[in-house]
């Protein structure tokens, strides 16, 4: 069994909670980088939610692609099932990324399910930078998740226009 890539673009940038051995940057065809993501566990509640990433239907994201050993793989899919499908918002797939210097290799990859009630839809970048001001969830503020995928971004060269603007608008 070989080594496997896990596509991160939000959190997991930043806090894989996993052994990586190796990280470059990487970039997903046909899903994009949004805030678009009723967090009722990590960054919210289900009575005042808060806003984390998802990877929604089109253009591309940049992110982080981090190899996971082979030896490990039961371990890393299942803590990142516990983590990441814990109220069933993402779907978990396969989907092919290309690396920084133009390999295509297979990811894990966790986006968005548009039927569930979580998905926000599309709200604006105030409504976002209003919910994210006020939520916090078990894993705290939902400010602090936006200005560490926001920071681990910048340190990474990637950038989102519109996380940058909500990002902003939270600090002000």
């Amino acid at each position: 069994m070989r080594d496997f890539w896990v596509f991160g673009y939000g959190s997991l940038m930043w806090n894989p909670g996993f052994e990586v051995v190796e990280r470059k940057r990487a970039t997903i065809f046909g899903l994009h980088r949004s805030l678009c993501i009723y967090s009722w566990v990590h960054r919210g509640t289900k009575q005042k939610p808060g806003l984390v990433l998802g990877l929604d239907h089109g253009g591309s994201c940049t992110g982080i692609a981090m190899r996971a050993p082979s030896e490990k793989r039961e371990s890393v899919i299942e803590y990142l099932r516990a983590r990441e499908l814990v109220t069933s918002v993402y779907l978990e797939s396969w989907r092919h990324i290309r690396l920084e210097h133009g390999e295509t290799v297979p990811a894990l990859v966790y986006r968005v399910d548009r039927t569930s009630p979580q998905y926000t839809g599309a709200l604006s970048l105030d409504k976002q930078a209003q919910i994210v001001r006020n939520a916090i969830g078990g894993s705290g503020h939902n400010v602090d998740y936006v200005q560490s995928t926001v920071s681990s971004m910048a340190k990474e060269g990637i950038r989102c226009h519109r996380l940058e603007y909500v990002g902003k608008a939270i600090s002000e």
